[in-house]
């Protein structure tokens, strides 16, 4: 059987020898198709692009300078394909053009198509290309016909260029486009998801302790007005204050816990756990297994993670009994919430599960899912670990499990 030449490591083939090797004959093949496709992305990119560029006043000029960017994506692609095959260098794919679910449209993907550096680099490629393809095409051609006994040292050296070419300009910039890109969807996910949670806090305050707090200065006003006419009437309402007062201060303290519980801050995850443990219809145990307390941006996701993971248990699993499990490994915080229930949740079934996906990956955290029909539901999450800062610590202790 016969064997496909290896590529060594680094993407290098193995050094010339005088008789040509598979390896030659590839790049041999790769250096003489260079001119014409070279000629096709030169005239593509000056042809596309220039007109593009040029017409930037007009209202048509931005829309093809996007189209354009996204053709030459498709030639670095066509170009990557080709390097993959006749030089043997592996490289991947360049991430796509990501649009957060905020920015959607014309206008932000006319904005993202335009500054995309892959589909520019593709086209700086194109251009310098082109000379070389030249150079590269007649060289090896003389090669074949007057130079032969060099010709493998000459081919190598010429596909070694081509190569570092590709390899700098169409190949990812050591994952940090991808990663980018990844961060820029995200970042619309965690400006809505604060937009959303300000205008919860807001209508909560509107709807809940703010309108008690009208009625309760109104009730004592008329308290006031009737204290020397009818004090038995004032008493009563001056009763009925105290007990409004009393609900007010409830709300306000259920608001302030859904925005920072005091437990949490103070205690850390394992107590501020248990707390809304205790308050899930069904029976809930809560293991922490924490070497320190991690930083408190990540401890205030963890917990409203489990807070509302727990929430989705008591409304719509039907279990009898639940676990919470947080433990550290490596660099990484993880969680897992499992209960007995039905089963069958779904990221789309509007339990809330997708949105705790997205709040997680724009913190680069993972979630995952696993619901078969008819329980039970197991749902894992990790999150980055950042150690605290010592500056901010309270000076409590993590409890640990036992």
């Amino acid at each position: 059987m016969t064997m496909s030449p290896q590529v060594p490591d680094e993407d290098r083939p193995p050094p010339a020898r005088i008789i040509p090797d598979p390896w030659t004959w590839k790049e041999i093949s790769h250096l003489l198709a260079d001119l014409p496709l070279t000629i096709v992305g030169f005239v593509y990119a000056v042809g596309m692009i220039g007109v593009g560029v040029a017409l930037t006043v007009t209202v048509v000029g931005l829309p093809l300078l996007a189209v354009s960017l996204h053709g030459a994506r498709l030639i670095g692609r066509v170009e990557r394909g080709r390097a993959r095959m006749m030089l043997g260098v592996r490289i991947d794919e360049p991430s796509p053009v990501v649009l957060s679910r905020r920015e959607t449209g014309f206008f932000p993907w006319l904005w993202s198509s335009i500054k995309d550096p892959v589909g520019w680099r593709a086209v700086l490629y194109s251009f310098i290309r082109l000379p070389w393809g030249v150079v590269a095409f007649g060289v090896t051609l003389v090669s074949l016909i007057v130079l032969w006994p060099v010709l493998p040292y000459i081919t190598r050296f010429l596909g070694n260029a081509d190569r570092a070419m590709v390899r700098g300009l169409l190949s990812p910039s050591d994952e940090l486009e991808r990663r980018i890109a990844e961060l820029e969807a995200d970042r619309g996910v965690v400006v809505d998801t604060a937009a959303a949670d300000l205008r919860r806090i807001e209508r909560d305050l509107h709807d809940g302790a703010q309108a008690r707090l009208v009625a309760l200065a109104m009730g004592l006003g008329l308290a006031k007005e009737r204290l020397t006419e009818d004090p038995e009437a004032a008493a009563r309402m001056v009763d009925e204050a105290h007990g409004e007062v009393k609900i007010a201060l409830q709300e306000l303290r259920d608001l302030a816990r859904g925005i920072h519980p005091a437990v949490l801050t103070d205690r850390g995850l394992d107590a501020a756990l248990s707390a809304i443990a205790s308050r899930c219809t069904v029976p809930v145990t809560v293991g922490v297994d924490l070497p320190a307390r991690p930083a408190e941006a990540i401890e205030g996701i963890a917990y409203f993670t489990v807070s509302e993971l727990l929430q989705n248990v008591s409304k719509h699993s039907r279990a009898t009994r639940a676990s919470v499990e947080v433990w550290r490994t490596g660099d990484r915080l993880m969680l897992q919430v499992t209960d007995d229930g039905r089963g069958g949740a779904r990221m789309d079934g509007g339990t809330g599960m997708a949105g705790l996906a997205e709040r997680l990956g724009a913190v680069d955290g993972l979630f995952v899912l696993d619901s078969p029909a008819g329980g039970p539901t197991t749902v894992t999450a990790e999150l980055p670990w950042r150690d605290r800062d010592p500056a901010k610590r309270t000076g409590a202790e993590p409890l640990r499990r036992g």
